[in-house]
């Protein structure tokens, strides 16, 4: 296999076992609240949102470590134990108890940090400023399929389900459990780039290279990676694209978490209220698919760069925020287990609801694909780094979002993503434009990034 088709193949892989354990892990996020609000009545004491706050603020404070745990151990590594954790955090919930349940988040959290890191830090290794835009849209296209195959099986499962029994449980978590460690073995497919750096490195350390099973070099890497991961948080494209990154881990919370709670919540959907949890993601997922494909395998068409693809995510998201705010009750959010018989400005559509779904999927993949795209592009040789400290930013905005979701009624979460939104698009076409006049300033093609 050439060189050129060896990379492809590692996309690929590193997409399709993204997609395995992610359709285990976001469909056990999309069901979560609703599940544990069933388990209340039991020994079992927890929350969905506070188990989510808890994993990304866990996430966010360990990605200032995780680029020198993946320079010690490699990416690929990283990632077989990294996956590991999220199948047993999943499995938690096969017969949940409080304790585990709380342990597991933690746990998860410090996994995610490291997973992700590892997985920028491939995509990097196996892309060049030529290709980059083709693999993110490869790499998220595929992630996304996650939202599909997993919420297909609980819209199935549960479909004119009112009330979700312990046998339901177990089945779905028990398969879920499977599908995510089916992921986790999948990344030993992933063949090693025998020319590349590790993260940390830089061109004064190549000669190293050839050492690198000495603990001492690792160890050197690790702390060069630290270092370089401080650095880079104060630079200036950093620093405006850590607006834009916030505005993705608040939308993030928003379609992973709240929305799917928000539609089972609604009692006027009558019995299909908790299968149509499933199909909300599914239509995410479609969204989210689309958009990479698109947007990611079709970006050496456009000669105008990613800020018409990140206008696009925005307006759409405006969209379906418009939408979300006259067709959902206002505190669907943080109803009870009876649910919610209010009405917002219109009496509850599940197709309007369905399109918000979709709506949704689309504008964040707009964003994510382009962040992944731009962050490639500019810190190519500091990859590692550079998406811990986009992981870290996501992270502790969306813990904080997940926080306020057990409080905030609706329509005070639509105005905070909407005004970070907005911020956040200024501050991204700040750095694409600088990103273009570097370009031209090197007399390279724009449409090559």
């Amino acid at each position: 296999m050439s060189p050129e088709g060896k990379k492809l193949f590692n996309i690929i892989i590193l997409g399709v076992s993204f997609m395995f354990i992610f359709t285990a892990f976001q469909s056990c996020g999309n069901i979560a609240q609703t599940v544990i609000t069933n388990l209340n009545n039991t020994d079992f004491h927890g929350s969905g949102y506070t188990s989510m706050s808890i994993i990304y603020g866990v996430l966010s404070a360990s990605n200032l470590i995780s680029p020198s745990l993946v320079a010690i151990v490699g990416p690929q590594f990283s990632m077989v134990v990294s996956g590991v954790f999220y199948s047993l955090y999943i499995a938690v919930f096969i017969q949940p108890a409080t304790w585990a349940f709380y342990t597991a988040s933690v746990l998860i959290g410090i996994a995610a940090a490291v997973l992700w890191t590892a997985q920028g830090n491939c995509l990097t290794e196996n892309s060049d400023e030529n290709t980059i835009g083709r693999n993110s849209g490869i790499f998220w296209a595929l992630l996304q399929f996650s939202l599909i195959f997993g919420n297909l099986y609980i819209y199935l499962a549960w479909q004119g389900k009112t009330h979700i029994s312990e046998s339901d449980r177990r089945t779905v978590f028990i398969a879920l459990t499977v599908i995510s460690l089916v992921g986790t073995v999948l990344f030993f497919l992933i063949r090693k780039q025998e020319d590349t750096k590790a993260p940390g490195d830089d061109d004064s350390t190549n000669e190293i290279l050839g050492e690198s099973s000495s603990a001492r070099n690792k160890m050197m890497r690790a702390v060069a990676a630290f270092k370089k991961s401080i650095t880079l948080s104060f630079t200036k494209e950093m620093l405006l694209l850590s607006v834009t990154t916030a505005y993705t881990g608040l939308v993030l919370t928003f379609f992973s978490g709240v929305y799917g709670t928000c539609i089972g919540a609604v009692n006027r959907f009558g019995s299909e209220e908790k299968s149509l949890i499933g199909l909300s993601g599914i239509f995410i997922g479609i969204g989210e698919i689309l958009g990479g494909g698109i947007f990611g395998l079709l970006s050496k068409k456009s000669r105008s760069g990613r800020n018409p693809v990140v206008m696009l995510g925005i307006l759409v998201h405006f969209i379906a925020f418009y939408l979300i705010f006259f067709n959902m009750p206002n505190d669907a959010p943080i109803a009870p287990m009876e649910g919610t018989d209010q009405v917002a400005y219109m009496i509850p559509s599940k197709e309007v609801a369905m399109l918000c779904s979709f709506l949704l999927g689309l504008g964040d993949s707009c964003f994510n694909t382009q962040l992944l795209s731009i962050l490639g592009f500019l810190y190519s040789e500091d990859s590692a780094p550079a998406f811990a400290i986009f992981k870290f930013v996501q992270s502790i905005c969306a813990a904080v979002a997940y926080f306020y979701s057990n409080y905030f009624l609706l329509q005070w979460q639509l105005l905070i993503m909407v005004l970070v939104g907005f911020f956040g698009t200024i501050t991204f076409f700040t750095v694409e434009w600088g990103a273009a006049a570097a370009l031209a300033a090197r007399g390279s093609d724009y449409s090559s990034i």
